[in-house]
């Protein structure tokens, strides 16, 4: 289930808001069950044969928790470990075992044959959210916890597709409260602006650029100057409205059962520097990749120094790329972005003067959409042939064919216009509750 299909937004959506209200005006049944249920029907939407996986993983962690979260066991660091390494092996024999598989063979020259798993809904956020849970109980700052709160904390539906990854101590005290709120009117009124702005971003937007974006990386061979720009810049704006339309259609629809998501972009697209990209771009991972690998592996060090924090960048942007998909080129696009920090960390440490910023930003929103090509990219012929394109090197043999050419151009154009001259959506959720505090 897409939160912009219509059985979405017409039917589950609309009936999980009513019995969710109802249920807490005129029962005394705990509503953090009924979004439980919802987030099980929403997960199972996409295969019911694999609803039980998340089950499974749910009781897992949360039994594991349990030892954690009790000062006086044994080997806290042990199990920590341990069921860390479980949640990567889970993940791993899901989306990573094919590529594994692929690589034996060519380093090999063998042929094993494929397994060819189903892969889980949303694994990828659901394993990198319980290793942060796990983490947040082994260092104490989860005092206790509850199944039932713990099940919503991983199933909770508006993020359960493309996160944001949340933390438990974020979400809890809201959890905590669901049982005395009843319908908010002006959170209703922002959450229904936040999800038509996100469809808007995503059916109107990324999907009418995905048009221009398949037939550029279709027809790579030989694609000239103007479509190799239109192609790439295309996919950086398709994949923004994209990914930012769908978190913004889970912060609206978490807005409609007074719950707050944390912000996950801040226009990115105007960052001046790959810092400043990252601090932009998918707030939330950002935030994981730091707080718990980062961090951990820098404090695991002796003697820290800038090339050693640099090498830890370098390796913790590699895993970010792969944790995108089993794919070499998610690899080159973590490892451009590792380089790319590692430029920037290596400028400001040890040049004096700033580069002005319509130049800073202009090299780095060039620099982001050039890795974005590997990101979309099938091979790496696919994206170097793209990269020849953009510099001219490849000859002029397409043309831009569209039944709606000029109506997918303006879509271009509304999309950089939106891009460069409107505030992030996030502006209207921030002002909102910023007036309501004062």
């Amino acid at each position: 289930m897409l939160f912009h299909s219509s059985v979405f937004l017409l039917i589950f959506l609309p009936f999980v808001f009513c019995l969710f209200f109802f249920t807490n005006k005129f029962t005394k049944i705990d509503s953090k069950i009924i979004l439980i249920i919802s987030g099980l029907i929403f997960y199972g939407w996409w295969n019911i044969y694999l609803t039980p996986l998340i089950i499974v993983s749910i009781l897992f962690n949360f039994s594991l928790s349990k030892l954690l979260i009790k000062n006086k066991v044994h080997s806290k660091k042990k199990i920590l470990f341990a069921t860390i390494f479980l949640n990567i092996i889970f993940l791993t024999i899901f989306k990573y075992l094919d590529f594994i598989i692929l690589n034996i063979n060519f380093v090999f020259n063998i042929d094993l044959n494929y397994i060819n798993l189903p892969f889980p809904l949303a694994l990828s956020f659901i394993t990198f959210q319980t290793i942060a849970y796990l983490v947040d109980c082994y260092d104490g700052n989860i005092k206790k916890n509850t199944i039932t709160e713990f099940s919503l904390f991983i199933i909770f539906f508006p993020q359960l597709i493309a996160g944001p990854i949340v933390s438990y101590n974020n979400m809890l005290p809201q959890f905590k409260n669901l049982k005395n709120r009843f319908i908010n009117k002006q959170n209703i009124f922002l959450g229904l602006i936040i999800i038509f702005i996100g469809f808007f971003k995503k059916v109107v937007i990324a999907d009418n650029l995905s048009l221009i974006v398949d037939d550029g990386f279709l027809n790579h061979n030989n694609i000239d100057f103007f479509l190799a720009w239109l192609t790439s810049l295309s996919f950086t704006f398709q994949i923004y409205f994209d990914f930012s339309g769908y978190i913004d259609m889970a912060t609206g629809s978490a807005l409609l059962f007074n719950i707050r998501l944390p912000k996950n972009f801040d226009s990115p697209f105007k960052a001046s520097s790959m810092i400043n990209f990252w601090q932009r771009w998918h707030i939330t991972l950002s935030n994981f990749l730091m707080n718990y690998i980062y961090f951990p592996w820098l404090k695991s060090l002796q003697n820290i120094s800038f090339s050693k924090t640099m090498f830890v960048t370098f390796f913790v942007f590699i895993i970010a790329g792969i944790w995108h998909g089993p794919s070499w080129l998610y690899v080159i696009f973590g490892t451009l972005h590792g380089i790319g920090l590692i430029i920037n960390h290596t400028f400001n440490k040890y040049f004096v003067f700033s580069l002005n910023r319509y130049l800073a930003w202009f090299l780095t929103f060039n620099y982001v959409n050039i890795t974005l090509i590997f990101f979309r990219s099938k091979t790496i012929d696919a994206s170097l042939n793209i990269i020849k394109g953009m510099v001219g090197l490849n000859s002029s043999q397409l043309k831009l064919i569209f039944d709606k050419g000029l109506f997918l151009i303006l879509i271009f154009l509304i999309a950089v216009i939106i891009t460069f001259c409107f505030k992030n959506s996030n502006y209207l959720v921030d002002n909102y509750f910023n007036k309501k505090s004062r």
